[in-house]
């Protein structure tokens, strides 16, 4: 890989970090509207209780979730790595703490044009058993 594949590489992997990290914010997690410019039309999630999210359910549940309210728990994510799967697709992994539990995570974020720029397209929790 030359140099300017691995910058361009670095920073898609940045910027859907940042849409990633931006979910799990209050600010974001606690408004539809905000949400949904975040979530790919094909969004589906399976969650830590292994209950299957779609983006309606999602769009219609975050505000009330864990993780919405400014002063309640908030997530907490440690070793988030990304990979570029293919053009427009990313993979992204790490733990979360939330409230004393954690949880393994996995997001696939797509890229269908610039408009809509990256969205997530699927994310899965897996809890992580205590020691």
């Amino acid at each position: 890989m030359d140099m300017d594949t691995d910058t361009d590489t670095d920073s898609v992997i940045a910027e859907v970090v940042e849409r990633e990290l931006q979910l799990m914010s209050p600010a974001v997690r606690s408004s539809r509207a905000l949400s949904d410019q975040l979530l790919d039309p094909e969004f589906t999630e399976v969650g830590a209780s292994g209950r299957r999210w779609d983006r309606e359910s999602t769009l219609s549940e975050l505000a009330g979730m864990d993780g919405a309210a400014d002063d309640g728990p908030r997530y907490v994510p440690t070793g988030m790595t990304g990979t570029v799967l293919a053009p427009g697709i990313v993979h992204l992994t790490f733990e979360t703490v939330l409230d004393g539990t954690r949880a393994r995570r996995s997001s696939i974020w797509r890229k269908l044009d610039e408009e809509s720029g990256w969205r997530m397209y699927y994310h899965q929790a897996t809890p992580v058993p205590e020691a």
